[in-house]
């Protein structure tokens, strides 16, 4: 197997080191982003589950605003911007756009290089067709001072070589562009875990039982 691999790399020509630094870069980008949201998610999950909601069914928003400012998640910081207008008196509409300010500093942080992947993508797609063509020219070049009985065997054989870079290109930005889609739903989910966080402090501070409560 790494025979092979090593003499298609060598059959594809210079191109095929490009292509490969640039899937070597979109898999770390990859690995980065699944790591980073993975934790983004857990880190969500107890901050708000474990720490805030509990607080806020109970009515107790100081506590509540006390374990948002505490914490370092990214939920965390929406929510400790809705409460910190709940707690000055502001009306549900100042609570929402608050929550909305404080998701729109939150979302560049969770979107940040995925989008490379899809660029990556078309780079390595680019140079694999590049690579081919330039493969080509020179399979035409060298078949035109070629002996006539050995040019059908020479094309044919130049041509195959040439469309390695292709085949590799296409091989580098299919995955890319899987793992672009896959960050980017996961992306989505988080966000809208985020507005369901946001909701359940709306309905909460909306409820007039719980206004009556208080």
């Amino acid at each position: 197997m790494l025979e092979t691999t090593i003499r298609f790399f060598q059959e594809g020509g210079a191109f095929m080191y490009p292509i490969a630094v640039v899937l070597a870069v979109g898999l770390a980008i990859t690995i980065e982003r699944f790591i980073y949201l993975g934790s983004v998610r857990r880190r969500n999950r107890v901050a708000f589950e474990r720490g805030i909601l509990p607080l806020l069914e109970k009515r107790d928003y100081q506590r509540a605003m006390k374990v948002a400012n505490g914490s370092t998640s990214a939920i965390a910081s929406i929510m400790g911007a809705g409460l910190g207008r709940l707690l000055s008196d502001s009306r549900r509409e100042d609570i929402e756009y608050a929550m909305e300010e404080g998701l729109m500093e939150v979302l560049p942080r969770l979107e940040k290089r995925t989008q490379y992947l899809a660029t990556l993508a078309n780079i390595a797609t680019l140079l694999g067709l590049l690579g081919t063509i330039i493969g080509l020219i020179a399979a035409f070049t060298a078949v035109a001072a070629a002996d006539p009985a050995q040019k059908a065997s020479l094309l044919s054989e130049s041509i195959s070589v040439a469309m390695n870079t292709t085949a590799f290109g296409l091989m580098s930005a299919i995955p890319l562009l899987m793992f672009h889609a896959v960050l980017q739903t996961r992306t989505n989910e988080i966000v809208d875990s985020f507005e369901m966080a946001g909701v359940k402090l709306l309905n909460i501070v909306s409820d007039p039982m719980n206004q009556a409560a208080a």
